[in-house]
């Protein structure tokens, strides 16, 4: 695969023969492991854009033009700005994905979790506008969306959601105080209950009460664990851990990067699951953890929050969108 870096925009430049994409903000945590994740597929050009020029609006036109796929890593308000500016390529516009928060609730642009149900992969290849989902909500959807639809859990069940994420997910001045030590070893964040993810998650659970979410971070760089705690006699079927679990199955099968693992599988001897399992992989693993005693459950998604988290879904979605193998 060759990469391009451009020195100086021109305004007369056409796309290239092979796939194209440019990555406007890629000097980030999100937009560094998008490039890493695409110089390993063959058959993609990776375009660059020099230092000097990364808030030059000419220039970044001018790379959008010579792209098939921009992807933003850039703050929400940059982002909007970014698609304004995109749209005034009219028909020779690109298509974009959208990693900030954005646009995930916005009319207009396509889901980026091609599991979330049947088709959703197809819609996200046919979509010029694809909003990148957030770690947190990522797991969180794929545990819940599967059991909404067959109605094992009802839309306005009181839910709450608990998770843990490595620092890097954290944005720049939570990765600095945990790699100069200033950080404590673990807390909790987000306790206004007003989390950026939530929208995405009301919206694509398909609830229609809105959960309790607790955030929470812990002194790792990378991975991360989304659990919902249910109590199953207070659900209307009363359903068991067994009727969850094939709930889920039933709707990842043939799935690539999603997982429906036994709750007594070998890496979750003793009840413990390690949340850097998967770190460096975009898998997620979905498990159903239960005591028939007292008829409780957990559901639990285990991910990386870089991988299947943010920018391995992203390439996922450029793979999608571009008809490339990822």
């Amino acid at each position: 695969m060759s990469t391009k870096v451009t020195a100086k925009p021109k305004s007369s430049r056409t796309r290239s023969a092979k796939p194209a994409v440019f990555i406007d903000g890629e000097a980030g945590t999100t937009g560094l492991e998008i490039r890493r994740r695409l110089t390993a597929i063959a058959g993609l050009e990776v375009h660059s854009i020099v230092r000097d020029k990364r808030k030059d609006e000419a220039a970044r036109l001018d790379m959008m033009r010579a792209a098939d796929v921009v992807v933003l890593c850039l703050p929400d308000e940059a982002a909007k700005e970014a698609v304004a500016l995109a749209a005034t390529l009219g028909d020779k516009a690109p298509k974009i994905v959208d990693a900030s928060t954005a646009h995930r609730v916005a009319e207009g642009w396509v889901y980026g979790f091609p599991e979330l149900q049947a088709g959703q992969a197809e819609t996200i290849a046919r979509a010029k506008l694809v909003s990148n989902p957030g770690c947190y909500a990522t797991g969180a959807i794929a545990l819940i969306r599967p059991l909404v639809d067959t109605g094992l859990l009802p839309a306005d069940v009181p839910l709450t959601i608990n998770a843990v994420s490595g620092y890097s997910g954290g944005g720049r001045s939570m990765i600095e105080a945990y790699e100069a030590g200033s950080a404590p070893a673990f807390e909790l964040y987000g306790l206004g209950l007003e989390h950026k993810h939530l929208p995405e998650i009301v919206r694509y659970t398909g609830l229609k009460r809105r959960p309790i979410f607790v955030p929470s971070v812990g002194d790792f760089r990378q991975g991360m664990l989304v659990s919902v705690p249910l109590h199953l006699d207070e659900l209307p079927d009363r359903p068991s851990a067994r009727d969850l679990e094939a709930a889920l199955v039933r709707h990842y099968t043939g799935a690539r990067l999603v997982k429906v693992v036994p709750a007594d599988d070998a890496s979750a001897k003793g009840g413990r699951l390690d949340a850097l399992a998967l770190n460096d992989t975009d898998v997620m693993e979905l498990r159903v953890f239960a005591n028939d005693k007292h008829r409780h459950a957990v559901l639990v998604a285990r991910l990386d929050n870089l991988g299947k988290g943010a920018s391995g879904a992203a390439v996922q979605n450029i793979g999608l969108m571009l008809g490339v193998a990822t």
